[in-house]
């Protein structure tokens, strides 16, 4: 079975996760801002930690409903500071506070905006040497999110979250998640 080389074979959940959730297409505001909070917890740091501590994010966060992280007070942001099964980095779960705080008031919703930015036509990358880790695409994407107030959400921060929502399929020639997600869309 031909796959990726970035998820190894060494950890099930990283597999899991390449095979039956990165690069499908995950719409809904709630959804998607669950995506870019993990995106922005994961810079600096392994995807696989996040994955590991992703079922804590969640029940940290009040299943990444917007309009609940919005609400959150200094005295939340102490509470997920304290909290060991998540990654307690202030700067970032300040930024997760402002991000429902600016998504909430995004007159489309956030689904909507970063959707805009999907690249369904982009080249299939035949070895893992092939896939960019910034593209126009998600400069543009960075900056519009930017634009609206967002933060820890920089062009290699956007094109991950491009990848990993499927606003672009990076699955290589030949892998088995690639032909499944074809398979799906028709294309």
């Amino acid at each position: 079975m031909i796959r990726c080389t970035w998820p190894g074979l060494t950890d099930p959940i990283y597999t899991a996760y390449h095979d039956d959730e990165w690069g499908r297409p995950v719409r809904g505001d709630d959804l998607v801002f669950e995506r870019v909070a993990l995106e922005a917890f994961q810079s600096g740091l392994s995807w696989l930690t996040i994955l590991r501590k992703r079922e804590n994010f969640r029940a940290a966060f009040d299943g990444f409903s917007i309009p609940k992280v919005a609400a959150y007070t200094e005295q939340d942001v102490e509470r997920l500071l304290g909290d060991a099964g998540i990654v307690r980095n202030r700067a970032k779960i300040e930024a997760v506070v402002n991000n429902a705080r600016v998504a909430l008031d995004l007159p489309d919703g956030l689904s909507e905006l970063v959707w805009r930015h999907a690249d369904p036509d982009s080249p299939v990358p035949r070895t893992m040497a092939d896939v960019p880790a910034v593209t126009p695409g998600s400069k543009a994407l960075a900056k519009e999110l930017k634009r609206h107030g967002f933060r820890f959400v920089g062009p290699t921060t956007a094109y991950a979250l491009m990848q990993a929502i499927g606003l672009v399929n990076d699955h290589i020639e030949g892998c088995v998640a690639r032909a499944r997600e074809s398979a799906l869309s028709g294309r």
